[in-house]
């Protein structure tokens, strides 16, 4: 269905582009974290390739595109060579890669959704692999860097909630059978500009209803 909607070779770009954006993310955040070069290339690998892999995995799609396309596993080393010799001037441009990120996470809930529908799943399980699709290489970074992942934080700008809505909006579209190259992008959009929004400002999802701890993250038992 992703060939009727969009050419080859436009979703090939699409895939390069958001691969390599992901993949800056997770290669600054090594850096902050302070890991060597083999680290930075693992963790930008991994964010970038993590929830389209974890996707493949799940709906039966072997081997996966990222050890079939050249270009997927070298794209993050691209990236992570770019980061390791320029890290400060990435992080002066961090806005600009916020908003590539985002355009990021449309693009892949989008995309992750569709390809699991064409391989069989239903309509809810292929919005929650769009979701994992979009997602997963950024938990998988957080889980790397020994992190809690971002967005099961509340002190954190929504980040799944975008990609939920942008998966649910191609799940509609498939179940009245109107998903075209405009509706698909307008899901793909819609995401982008929520997590834009979101990001400016500061939006975040609400905590348990009666919560009184004032304690921003729980504490380890000792």
């Amino acid at each position: 269905m992703l060939q009727q909607l969009f050419s080859p070779s436009v979703l090939h770009v699409l895939d390069l582009i958001g691969i390599f954006v992901f993949a800056i993310s997770g290669a600054l955040l090594a850096v902050r974290k302070n890991f060597d070069v083999f680290g930075i290339a693992v963790v930008a690998e991994v964010t970038a390739l993590g929830g389209g892999l974890f996707r493949d995995l799940v709906i039966g799609a072997v081997p996966p595109a990222a050890f079939t396309d050249l270009g997927y596993f070298v794209t993050p080393l691209l990236a992570s060579t770019l980061v390791f010799f320029l890290h400060p001037h990435v992080e002066r441009i961090q806005a600009a890669v916020n908003v590539f990120d985002a355009a990021g996470l449309g693009l892949f809930c989008v995309v992750g959704t569709t390809k699991a529908y064409d391989y069989g799943l239903g309509l809810t399980a292929s919005a929650c692999l769009g979701l994992a699709t979009a997602v997963g290489g950024g938990v998988l970074r957080d889980v790397l860097a020994n992190e809690v992942p971002s967005l099961l934080r509340w002190d954190r700008d929504l980040y799944a909630v975008p990609a939920i809505v942008g998966a649910t909006m191609v799940a509609l579209c498939l179940r009245f059978d109107v998903l075209n190259a405009a509706t698909s992008t307008t899901a793909a959009v819609t995401a982008f500009i929520l997590r834009l929004l979101a990001m400016h400002y500061h939006w975040r999802a609400p905590r348990a209803w009666h919560r009184r701890s004032t304690v921003s993250e729980e504490q380890p038992p000792l």
